[in-house]
């Protein structure tokens, strides 16, 4: 399977040439960047949505409607394509929909069809650092998926893993134009997320080259907690006051938590696991944090 990849791509420029793409989560953040950067690469994409018109439009783009929890709804959906890149996932779980609904099963789902329908490549976004977060359902979930996926014998596969998202980094912009920061620790964990954007054209770049790897991804600049809160009061205008909480505090409160509310554990036990560690992975992209909290905080101003 990787010699004929290895073909294509000497003979047409990659993977890519007259070749059709699906995009599993294609309408959340992450997604919509995937479907423009593939677009962008030259692929015919198709687009998996819950909804008409949820999907970024794009040249090649094409809309297919499914519910990635029901299998019935996926049949043929990966009919004729090459390639598949899931960003499906959710950050929090709610009553109708856990994370083993999404980050395992959905994924299982759509890994199921592709391999039926004979597609040469899976790309799958996780996690960067996992290993820290493990022991949250959501993490746990997203490696049992990954463990399936590189249990395949039917396809190749890519897993990436991210350090995080700028658009997770959009927490800290609103808490500072909310006037104050609120930093699990000391601030001085570092970690280089990477803008959705420059995620994606790493996620399509990974449909060529080594089969069956996995790729760390960070952004270009790695941050402590404490510059991130600077620059997003900066974009802010506004001073900076920033609340330490110990993380000594913030464990035995998650540990408290835990038998109340599974939920809201999940979050604050996957928050502290990223104050305690560093998250730094190769860099790649050019897009920069303090631009995005520039461009967010004037959308803020203007909607206000």
């Amino acid at each position: 399977m990787g010699e004929r990849l290895a073909e294509t791509a000497a003979k047409g420029g990659g993977l890519a040439a007259e070749r059709t793409l699906v995009v599993a989560g294609a309408s959340g953040y992450l997604g919509r960047h995937v479907v423009q950067a593939a677009s962008a690469q030259g692929w015919h994409v198709k687009a998996l949505v819950r909804r008409a018109g949820a999907a970024e439009p794009a040249k090649g783009v094409e809309e297919v409607i499914a519910t990635v929890t029901d299998p019935a709804t996926l049949q043929g959906v990966c009919d004729g394509a090459d390639a598949v890149i899931s960003c499906l996932g959710i950050t929090r779980q709610t009553d109708k929909v856990t994370y083993a609904d999404i980050d395992y099963q959905a994924n299982a789902n759509v890994l199921r069809e592709a391999e039926r329908a004979g597609c040469r490549r899976f790309a799958y976004v996780s996690v960067f650092g996992a290993q820290a977060a493990i022991h949250t359902d959501m993490v746990a979930a997203k490696e049992r998926f990954v463990s399936e996926l590189m249990a395949s014998t039917k396809l190749e596969w890519v897993i990436i893993r991210p350090t995080g998202f700028f658009s997770d980094m959009r927490e800290f912009l609103d808490m500072a134009m909310s006037g104050r920061c609120y930093v699990l620790g000391d601030g001085t964990s570092r970690m280089n997320p990477i803008h959705g954007e420059d995620l994606a054209n790493v996620c399509v770049d990974a449909l060529s080259g080594e089969p069956n790897r996995q790729v760390a991804v960070g952004g270009p600049e790695t941050f402590t907690w404490n510059e991130v809160c600077s620059l997003a009061f900066q974009a802010a205008g506004k001073p900076r006051r920033v609340t330490y909480l110990p993380m000594c505090l913030v464990k035995f409160v998650v540990a408290i938590i835990k038998p109340f509310s599974r939920r809201t554990w999940n979050i604050a036990a996957f928050m502290s696991s990223s104050g305690s560690h560093d998250f730094v992975a190769p860099a790649h992209g050019q897009l920069k944090l303090a631009d995005f909290y520039r461009e967010e905080a004037t959308k803020l101003k203007e909607a206000s």
